[in-house]
């Protein structure tokens, strides 16, 4: 399973995510604490989206992030108030390429996904076919994630907001391919819209006036809220929801 967070509020160093917590998403890449049978560290991979002025910047990698001996400084010295960022553990028989790493993006959204779709790629063949041809003829990587993202983006293009984009992609998913692990992270910037099916999240309301998602806490803080499995959180920097998924009864 990968790891995955998001950020939203004042503008942050992206160390202060990737770094300098005792438990960063970093640290997760090598010494995660929950990974529920789905590997044991964060190798294949890492990626970085942050928003800078009106556009969404992407920095990513095939190999593990405690390689990039210059990403600590880069993330030292660059500040965002939006941010989404992964570790990324691959599915056997995924391909470990820069184009399969999250954050996924597209005008406005970034985009992770933390699990894997059973039965890949058999039981996706009918959801993919609701696709345009030209979505899947350029789907950023052969993988169930990349194809997650293109369900969820078709949602969004036809102005479905966050939230409901992702439930209807967790709903359509589930039931095509049962015993999936959908954890899926969402942001346009100002909204973070985030599913829990079959793996752990939390979010915290920072000291700052921020909002901060993670699948693992970064720190000890006893203000970490867990979000219960099968479950759709909705946060902003002032308010944080969460709701029972459609048909979310394991």
């Amino acid at each position: 399973m990968c790891r995955h967070l998001a950020y939203l509020g004042p503008p942050i160093p992206l160390s202060d995510l990737l770094f300098t917590p005792p438990h960063s998403l970093s640290r997760q890449s090598w010494a995660p604490t929950d990974m529920r049978g789905g590997g044991t560290i964060n190798a294949d991979g890492f990626g970085l989206g942050w928003r800078f002025e009106e556009h969404f910047i992407r920095y990513r990698r095939s190999s593990p992030i405690w390689t990039d001996a210059g990403l600590p400084a880069l993330a030292a010295a660059t500040r965002s108030g939006a941010v989404l960022a992964a570790v990324r553990s691959a599915t056997e028989g995924m391909p470990v390429t820069e184009a399969a790493v999250a954050p996924f993006a597209d005008g406005p959204w970034l985009f992770s996904h933390n699990g894997r779709v059973a039965g890949w790629p058999d039981s996706m063949t009918g959801p993919a076919a609701e696709l345009p041809v030209r979505d899947l003829l350029t789907l950023d990587a052969p993988t169930d994630s990349a194809l997650l993202w293109a369900l969820v983006r078709a949602r969004l293009r036809a102005g479905k907001p966050l939230a409901e984009a992702l439930g209807a992609v967790v709903a359509q998913v589930a039931a095509a391919a049962p015993g999936s692990r959908l954890n899926l992270l969402l942001t346009d910037g100002e909204t973070i819209a985030a599913t829990v099916f079959g793996h752990s999240l939390s979010y915290l309301s920072t000291a700052e006036g921020g909002v901060l998602v993670a699948s693992e806490p970064l720190s000890p803080d006893p203000a970490w809220i867990p979000v219960p499995d099968r479950s759709l959180l909705v946060a902003t920097p002032s308010s944080a929801t969460v709701t029972a998924l459609e048909g979310g009864a394991p």
